[in-house]
C-alpha cells in the first residue's frame, strides 16, 4: 500500500521518514540487529518484500547488508552524487522509499553489498510471511 507523506509521518519515526523520503542515513550501528532466524525484510513505507533473511551477511559496515535483494525487481538503482563521489542508491521499487546504498565489495556468490538503513526495513519471521523465505 502507498501512503501519502502525510500517512507516512503518521507511520513512521522521524528518523525513519527522514531516511526513507529525504535519502538520510541512521548512524552506523543505530539499529538493533535482527535476529538470525528465517523470514523477509519488508519496505517500513509500503510492505513490498526486499530482502530474504539468508541473503544478509555481517559486513562489519554497522549498517544491514544483504549481498541480493529477493527478486531483482524488488529494488531500483539510482545514480547518487550527493557526497562528492558518484554511489548507486538503492530505493524500494514499489513505492521509491530509500533504502540505502549499494557497493560492489560484497561477498559471493554476487560481490555485492546492499547497505541498507534499518529503520527502513521491516523484517517478518518466517511464520508471518505465508511461507516465503
Amino acid at each position: 500500500m502507498k501512503r501519502t507523506p502525510a500517512q507516512l509521518k503518521l507511520h513512521l519515526s522521524d528518523l525513519a521518514y527522514k531516511v526513507t523520503q529525504k535519502g538520510g542515513t541512521e548512524r552506523a550501528g543505530s539499529h538493533d540487529a535482527f535476529s538470525g532466524e528465517a523470514g523477509v525484510f519488508h519496505c517500513i513505507c509500503c510492505g513490498a518484500a526486499l530482502f530474504d533473511a539468508t541473503a544478509r551477511y555481517e559486513s562489519g559496515s554497522g549498517w544491514p547488508s544483504f549481498f541480493q535483494p529477493l527478486t531483482p525487481e524488488a529494488v531500483n538503482q539510482k545514480q547518487d552524487k550527493k557526497l562528492w563521489v558518484t554511489r548507486t542508491e538503492i530505493t524500494c521499487a514499489t513505492c521509491d522509499a530509500h533504502l540505502g546504498h549499494l557497493f560492489p565489495d560484497g561477498p559471493p556468490p554476487t560481490g555485492q553489498r546492499y547497505c541498507m538503513n534499518g529503520v527502513a526495513l521491516d523484517f517478518k519471521a518466517a511464520e508471518d510471511n505465508n511461507g516465503m523465505s
